[in-house]
Order: structure tokens, then C-alpha cells, then sequence
């Protein structure tokens, strides 16, 4: 591993702290910045905002313009070296004459994977990478999810009482918790490629999955409306059905598919086990999507399955400071599970307070 200095960890965090400027437009590309710098001092810095527009090399070569010329760049990932939706940023770092190119993490897309670092290098440009890699990779852990596992990163999204309550037994839900935590959960979605429930939920809520904040949706992106129904009971007036955008079903039996394609949804069949959905398949198919990460927003039943199969990368639990007593429905619906042995072990990485309530953020403890 290279040796950095502390000035060259801060250029590369301010990298950072511009790519976090992509979380809600980016998609699917991953978010990505750059800083110019130029003896100690910084003559240009970009990031990526929307694909098809310039990455995040090409905005800060822009910003510096003659400044260039001799400078080291710090970026996030590895330089592109592919004509993609925009010509190859390793191409333009060469053309303007950058001296030095310190990365924090290869890009692992088959179409670079090394081959952007390789074209600096051939170029006589000094290459060094691993700056930061780990907060780098926390940052682009969606992206990395779907290039090297097929699937994007899936964070399940929880509101509950502090007896672990989602809904009285009659369904009442709205609203559990307060409204610093619903806005919140509006970020979460904008910063998602889909967002994912069940029948269930559909049913008794007639949710819309949409972004509702304009100053998140500035751009005018929606994430992909996901609904796991293996019978295709969606009713053909559901909310979603009449918004703009896709809205997937997945489903183990097609025989309502065609009323539902002509309402406007895109039926997908993926039979699982027990005349269920295949989970993983459904992953899959939208990792083949190009969704990055995806957010599950779902009753016990489902919520259920995803942790029993160990489906979810990252619970983001919202807790209220009230008890909703016995006569409720629970988080998970975990049929199987008696013993000690059966529970699943989380780490928690955050805890923090959003007005009255509290949001917990986990991972899997394996």
C-alpha cells in the first residue's frame, strides 16, 4: 500500500464530499469526484451528476482549464477508459497534461477494471491508488454490489413502536413514527434506484412509491416501483399504475398478466418454491437492470423472507418512543423460528435521532 500524506487524505476527502453531490442523480452510474491540485493548492474540482453527462474528471479539468497542466488529480474510482455514454476521462487526463493520478479504489466494471490506471501509466502519468479505499467503498457499496455480486445493495427500510410493533392487527399504521423520520425515508428513496413491497402492502395502503420532495426529484428521476405479487392480485386501478415511470411485478403465475401490461405494468414471472417469488431471482433480474440499490419498504410477510433467505445487506429501523401494546403485527414474520439459535445476529453502525424518534442503522453481524 502506498504511503499518503495527511494533505493528500484531505484533497482526497474533499473528493469524496463532492461525489456525495451524485446520491440522487448519478444513478446508475456511481458517484464520483475529483480534485485538481496544483502546488498545495486546488485549481479545479467536479463530480458526476447525471448520467450521460460529464464524469466527474471532465468537471474538474473544466473548472482548472490551463491549470491543469502539471497538476495531480485525486478521484474516487478509477478513471474510465471506454467510450461509454462519454468519451474516456483517462483519455482527457493525459490530454491536459495531469502529472500525477492518485486513486481511491479500482474500478471494477470489466469495461475499466485496471484498463483506465493501465492507459495513465502508459501515458508516463504516476498512478498510486488505496487513498481512503475503505469510505470510498462505503460510498459505492450499491454499485459494487451489483458489479461484483449481479445484485444491487438492498436495505430494508422498518417503522416501529418501541415494542417492535409496524401496524395494530387491523393494518392502522399512519403514522408511526413522526415527520423528520418521513422525510428521511424520501432521501432514502431518492437515493435508490427501486424501491420494492409486496401485494400485501399494496392492498391495504394503495402506496404510490414515488419521491415526493421536488428538492430531491430535481432532475426529474423516479425510482423503479417494484412489487413482489405472486398471484397478480394488483388491482388495475392502483395508484402506481397511473404514474409516470415503470412499475415491475413479479409474479409466479401470468394468468391476469396481460390487463395488467395493458394498465401499464411490466410483468416479470420468476416462480419460486411454494408458488412464491424467487427472491434471489428477482435480485438478479434487477441487478441486469442496472439498479444499484434497492430499498424495501414492506409488511412481516416479506420482510420475513428477505431475512430468512439473508437477502438484506442493511435494516434501517425507525423507532417511535410509544408502545402499541399486544393486539399488533410485528416486524417479521418468521415462521420456523423457535429457538435461540434462529435469531439473526446485526451490528450496529449508527444511531441516530430524528426529532422524537430514533433511526438505528444495522448490518448482518456475518
Amino acid at each position: 500500500m502506498p504511503e499518503f500524506t495527511n494533505s493528500e487524505s484531505a484533497f482526497m476527502q474533499r473528493a469524496a464530499d463532492l461525489a456525495k453531490n451524485g446520491l440522487f442523480s448519478a444513478h446508475p452510474n456511481p458517484m464520483v469526484g475529483c480534485v485538481l491540485v496544483k502546488n498545495g493548492a486546488v485549481v479545479g474540482e467536479g463530480w458526476h451528476e447525471v448520467a450521460g453527462e460529464a464524469h466527474a474528471e471532465i468537471r474538474a479539468l473544466e473548472a482548472a482549464g490551463d491549470n491543469a497542466r502539471g497538476a495531480t488529480a485525486f478521484v474516487t474510482l478509477e478513471p474510465c477508459s471506454h467510450h461509454g455514454r462519454t468519451p474516456p476521462c483517462s483519455d482527457a487526463l493525459i490530454a491536459a497534461g495531469i502529472r500525477e493520478v492518485i486513486i481511491a479504489r479500482g474500478d471494477p466494471n470489466p469495461k475499466v477494471d485496471g484498463k483506465g490506471m493501465q492507459a495513465l501509466n502508459d501515458a508516463g502519468i504516476t498512478v498510486r491508488s488505496g487513498l481512503l479505499s475503505d469510505q470510498v467503498d462505503q460510498l459505492l457499496a450499491g454499485f459494487l454490489s451489483r458489479i461484483l455480486r449481479g445484485r444491487p445493495r438492498v436495505r430494508l427500510k422498518i417503522a416501529c413502536s418501541l415494542d417492535g410493533a409496524i401496524a395494530m392487527s387491523d393494518g392502522q399504521s399512519h403514522w408511526i413514527t413522526g415527520e423528520q423520520a418521513r422525510d428521511d425515508v424520501q432521501r432514502l428513496r431518492a437515493s435508490s434506484g427501486a424501491v420494492m413491497t409486496g401485494i400485501g402492502t399494496v392492498l391495504a395502503d394503495n402506496p404510490a412509491l414515488t419521491v415526493r420532495d421536488a428538492t430531491l426529484n430535481r432532475h426529474g428521476r423516479q425510482p423503479l416501483r417494484v412489487v413482489l405479487d405472486s398471484e397478480l392480485r394488483m388491482p388495475l386501478t392502483a395508484e402506481m399504475l397511473g404514474l409516470p415511470g415503470k412499475t415491475l411485478l413479479y409474479c409466479s403465475d401470468r394468468r391476469r398478466a396481460a390487463a395488467l401490461e395493458v394498465a401499464g405494468a411490466e410483468v416479470i414471472c420468476v416462480a419460486g418454491a411454494h408458488g412464491l417469488v424467487d427472491l434471489a431471482a428477482v435480485l438478479r433480474d434487477l441487478g441486469k437492470r442496472e439498479i444499484n440499490d434497492l430499498l424495501v419498504e414492506a409488511g412481516p410477510a416479506l420482510a420475513g423472507q428477505m431475512l430468512a433467505q439473508g437477502l438484506v445487506d442493511e435494516f434501517i429501523i425507525y423507532q417511535a418512543p410509544h408502545f402499541m401494546g399486544s393486539e399488533t403485527l410485528g416486524m417479521f414474520k418468521t415462521p420456523g423460528w423457535s429457538q435461540l439459535v434462529d435469531r439473526q445476529a446485526l451490528r450496529i453502525v449508527d444511531r441516530t435521532e430524528l426529532g422524537d424518534d430514533l433511526r438505528i442503522t444495522a448490518l448482518p453481524a456475518n
